[in-house]
């Protein structure tokens, strides 16, 4: 097919066509002179001519330029029509280059589809696109790039425009869609209009966006807004130049505002929750010639309904709060950006102050409002920190790790609550949750709570994730080396009511030799998992864990490992597992790297697990799990029987001393001790047992006596009687050790009575227990005239010594 045409020169149009770049010549162009790969025709040519190919739109481009002078001569003002008629079905670009001084203003007024704005490189729905151009003497800024169904109304420009409309060659598109009218001077770049209806977003770009804003320059965006609406002000990426003079500043005019035009930074949170329409401007400054820098913005309005509850604050007193900061956000936030058609949610500290996300620091108090439709898309992210720099000022005093009531209180979900507790190399940390317990997350033990823990313990080296936690566990305490970030993250929405009775805290203590000790005292009737930490990426190397198990007094605890082995081969040291009762004389029980671990094994009192990792080879990581069960303690019959036994015979000796005793002391006269220092009692084959001082001589023995034998000597006669004499004092002439005989405790006899074996060295005594007594009944004739014996006894003669003791025996 062949095509015509024909260019009125008054018109002042050119229309090229030409090869698309990069595509071979496959097609050409036939006129009545010859074929050509490019076709000019100028204004007053009439011109036939076809294509060698049946598809001439794979091959060829079309560009139709119309110059308009408004500087000598009247302007075209009016509709915009694609001229000329008749052109090939091509990709055609419609140019419009409309020349006039920049004393007057030049309107581009667009129809009902109106335009959207767009960013460089993005491309339309329809492919159909609007590129508008502003030329200023001999400088060319590119106001932006459009597509149509938007709410760009109306762009303004000072001085000359150039624009252009791109057009795919099946658009069946007969109008420009836009007329050009003359306005005053709008002393300014450009002014663009946006006409926002309903619940909508508008995105628009600063001038040569990404490139820089012309310096010194101002710019506005007028916004057309229902008047039952809310529109809310967004900035989503800007930079600055480098100024010399002025300050580079946005400007809003809010009608009714009492303090137009309210100034805002870039950096400033911009006004939200505008009811009705504004202008926002930008003005640039005079930039550093040598390092100018570049003032970009590309920003956001979105409209929305007043919300119902827009009046309805919610108060969060964070004055008496230290080192906290309290951020309100929507799900995902960080790492997801919720996109520009996403129904908005803002939090708004005042009625004009309002984001997506909103932080609020600790030592104030806020009143907040939300406008959202669906609160359950909120989240809080809340951190606090903790520190200790000096433990004479933090020893002692206990921290709380709850979640404050200022937050619980709001009707936004907690994501995540963060204590960071920060203290010198030699000041550890503690935490202790006393009624509630942890429980560790394992394989075998899972967490069910709405809320969990994950402590991490690290230096600027190394990090060592202690675990994940969770209440209703065996874990009263967990001390710990280093910084640590304690980090309580929610799963569900009955966080609020499970939390109440939070009693995580923690503390500062003294310095501790391993990385990690916790103190488990497990529930008789359950089941602990425990693991090492770092799961399941395996301890740093050279790291040393411990547990110490409370084992309840009528319990028995079983211990566990989940595998035979440790599984890893050391390059350099040596792992270690060792397990100790806290037991006297109690076995230890060692197990290096390549050596089976322990088979279950009962303890009876509270003990240790250490886990001590070395180098590992490549490849090979230090993973450990064991459990432990409780049962009750099992008491043996035979036992039984044999105390049963042991209490009966012990009973008949008792009652036949008892009987002998009361016979005795019918038929004689009172005994009393007399001091006999010819016995030798030391025991046989105790070597050693009575090692410090009297060791050679018997004068701590006593034998009892008839005394009115011993004293017969020492008696005076009156009328025919013998009188006793009392109350006299007779100074001790015999040998003397470097401290007071004292009778060993029952306890101590015992003790050495039941740890006798063969085996074992007995232990030495203490000075006051070297000095036994014995006591015996003396015979007649054995008693041998000593001065040791001449000492009156004080108290009442009545009753025998042996009596007394033994009453004495009966108390204890």
């Amino acid at each position: 097919a062949s095509f015509t045409v024909s260019l009125h020169k008054a018109h002042n149009t050119t229309v090229t066509i030409k090869l698309r770049p990069g595509l071979p010549s496959s097609c050409r162009i036939r006129l009545k002179n010859g074929i050509w790969s490019e076709l000019k025709i100028k204004p007053g040519d009439n011109v036939t001519f076809a294509f060698t190919c049946s598809t001439p739109e794979k091959y060829f481009v079309m560009e139709i330029q119309k110059n308009i002078d408004c500087v000598s001569g009247p302007c075209p003002f009016g509709d915009v029509h694609l001229y000329p008629p008749g052109l090939p079905r091509l990709n055609r670009t419609y140019i419009w280059d409309v020349e006039a001084s920049t004393k007057a203003g030049l309107e581009l007024k667009f129809s009902t589809s109106w335009l959207r704005q767009i960013e460089p490189g993005e491309t339309c729905p329809d492919s159909i696109s609007y590129s508008i151009n502003s030329c200023i003497d001999k400088a060319t800024v590119n106001i932006g790039t459009f597509c149509r169904n938007g709410s760009v109304s109306r762009v303004k420009l000072l001085g000359g425009v150039v624009m252009s409309l791109q057009l795919p060659w099946h658009s069946l598109l007969t109008t420009s869609g836009f007329n050009i009218a003359n306005r005053a001077s709008i002393k300014r770049l450009c002014i663009i209009e946006s006409i926002l209806k309903g619940e909508s977003s508008v995105t628009l770009m600063s001038p040569n966006y990404p490139l820089g804003f012309p310096e010194d320059e101002l710019m506005t965006w007028q916004f057309v807004i229902p008047p039952n609406m809310r529109a809310s002000v967004f900035f989503h990426n800007y930079s600055l130049s480098n100024c010399e003079r002025k300050e580079e500043r946005v400007e809003y005019y809010i009608p009714g505002s009492p303090s137009n035009p309210e100034v805002f930074k870039l950096s400033d949170s911009q006004p939200a929750n505008i009811a009705g329409s504004f202008n926002m401007s930008l003005q640039g400054c005079d930039q550093d010639a040598q390092n100018p820098g570049v003032l970009r913005l590309l920003f956001q309005v979105v409209v929305q309904h007043p919300q119902i509850d827009e009046n309805v604050t919610h108060l969060v007193d964070l004055s008496k709060e230290k080192n906290m900061t309290v951020t309100i956000h929507l799900e995902g936030w960080p790492s997801h950006i919720p996109l520009m058609s996403e129904p908005i949610c803002l939090i708004c500290k005042d009625p004009h102050t309002c984001d997506r996300v909103l932080t609020l620091t600790s030592g104030a108090v806020y009143r907040i409002s939300f406008l959202c439709k669906d609160l359950s898309r909120l989240r809080i992210t809340a951190e606090k920190g903790i520190g200790c720099m000096d433990i004479r000022w933090c020893q002692g005093k206990i921290y709380s790790l709850s979640v404050p009531k200022a937050i619980t209180r709001l009707p936004i979900r907690l994501h995540k609550f963060i204590w960071k507790l920060l203290a010198t190399d030699l000041i550890n940390t503690e935490i202790i949750s006393p009624s509630l317990k942890l429980k560790q997350h394992v394989p075998d033990q899972r967490c069910n709570t709405s809320y969990s823990y994950s402590i991490v313990s690290a230096t600027p080296e190394t990090e060592l994730n202690v675990g994940v936690f969770c209440p209703g566990g065996s874990i009263e305490k967990i001390q710990m080396r280093n910084n640590i970030t304690i980090s309580l993250k929610t799963f569900g929405k009955g966080f609020i009511n499970e939390s109440i009775p939070q009693d995580l805290k923690m503390s500062f203590v003294p310095h501790i030799k391993d990385e990690c000790i916790f103190t488990v005292s497990p529930n008789p009737k359950a089941k602990v998992y425990l693991q090492t930490p770092n799961w399941p990426y395996g301890l740093p190397p050279y790291v040393s864990i411990s547990w110490l198990i409370v084992v309840p007094s009528r319990q028995t605890a079983r211990l566990g490992f989940s595998k035979d082995r440790v599984g890893i081969a050391c390059e350099t040291g040596r792992a270690y597992v060792n397990i100790k009762e806290e037991a006297q004389g109690a076995e230890e029980v060692v197990r290096r790297e390549d050596e089976l671990l322990p088979q279950p094994r009962n303890m009876h009192h509270n003990f240790w697990v250490n886990v001590s990792n070395c180098k590992p080879v490549d490849k090979t990581q230090l993973t450990l799990q064991f459990w432990v069960t409780f049962a009750d303690k099992q008491i043996d019959l035979g036992i039984i029987l044999a105390v049963v036994a042991g209490a009966g015979v012990l009973t008949a000796i008792g009652l036949t001393v008892f009987c002998v005793k009361k016979k005795k002391k019918k038929t004689q006269n009172p005994m009393v001790g007399v001091y006999n220092a010819d016995v030798n009692t030391q025991m046989p084959g105790k070597k050693g047992l009575f090692g410090k001082g009297r060791q050679n001589n018997e004068s701590h023995v006593y034998a009892v006596i008839d005394d009115a034998v011993v004293y017969g000597h020492l008696l005076k006669e009156s009328n025919g009687s013998v009188t006793p004499e009392v109350d006299v004092y007779r100074p001790f002439d015999g040998p003397i050790g470097s401290l007071p005989p004292s009778p060993p405790p029952l306890s101590f006899r015992k003790d050495i009575k039941r740890s006798s074996n063969a085996e074992e060295e007995p232990l030495p005594l203490t000075d006051t227990d070297q000095d036994t007594y014995t006591f015996a009944h003396q015979k007649s004739g054995q008693l041998e005239d000593n001065g040791d014996a001449n000492k009156t006894d004080k108290g009442d003669t009545s009753v025998p010594l042996l009596e007394n003791k033994e009453r004495d025996g009966l108390v204890e």
